[in-house]
């Protein structure tokens, strides 16, 4: 049967000669694999730009929920990122969101407020001009919530970690940083030092990796250091 859903691209693979295996976050079914054929053929009618992760698109698909991968019927991109494939600190933070996004989201299933979510933090980076160093990190400590084991302070973060043995060092200053972070928005803007970010960040992913079975490593980490602190 068809339906129409919006979607969030979060990675794809390719497949024989002129295809690729897509993996979507659906407005309506949660995440989705499906196959789209033709797509990397000069004579396709959809192209590989349209599937770069965290483009958002509305499409018409085949759902079968017995199926693993169903197909795509018809696929349009009505607002295509405007600067995060062309800024190279935004396409660092996005190219990180979409490694936490792929380890992360598991449902196949509506949520329609972890939806909004995404797609208001995507149209926020997107729009940003200035003053989005610390986007990655709002972005972790909100979308905990969604996929539930948000905490509500850094005395919870840090007593979880201590408690899996997690061997991250938290100081007074790091504390301060996330209950800051915590109340923040992607409006608001907290100076950190590039040191302090750095190691928020360490202590963020860990307590994505306790909450999170198989979360492992995140590879995206060491470019996206390199490149906010450059």
């Amino acid at each position: 049967m068809l339906h129409k859903t919006s979607g969030i691209v979060i990675s794809y693979i390719l497949y024989r000669e002129t295809s690729i295996i897509v993996k979507v976050y659906t407005e309506k079914f949660g995440i989705q694999t499906y196959i789209e054929n033709g797509v990397r053929s000069s004579k396709g009618k959809n192209k590989i730009a349209l599937f770069q992760p965290l483009t958002i698109l509305d499409l018409v698909v085949y759902h079968d929920p017995k199926k693993d991968i169903n197909r795509l019927s018809e696929i349009k991109c009505p607002n295509p990122l405007l600067s995060i494939p062309y800024n190279i600190k935004k396409s660092s933070i996005a190219l990180f969101i979409n490694e936490i996004l792929s380890k992360s989201l598991k449902e196949h299933a509506e949520n329609i407020e972890m939806y909004n979510f995404l797609i208001t933090s995507i149209d926020s980076l997107d729009k940003k001009e200035t003053q989005f160093e610390n986007f990655h990190l709002v972005f972790l400590l909100h979308f905990a919530f969604y996929i539930g084991f948000g905490a509500e302070s850094a005395t919870e973060i840090k007593n979880q970690l201590y408690e899996f043995a997690l061997q991250i060092p938290i100081d007074k200053v790091h504390e301060s940083s996330i209950n800051l972070l915590l109340k923040s928005n992607y409006e608001d803007f907290l100076p950190l030092k590039r040191e302090h970010r750095s190691q928020v960040l360490d202590i963020l992913i860990g307590f994505y990796q306790i909450h999170i079975e198989g979360f492992g490593e995140i590879k995206s980490v060491s470019v996206l250091k390199t490149v906010l602190d450059s």
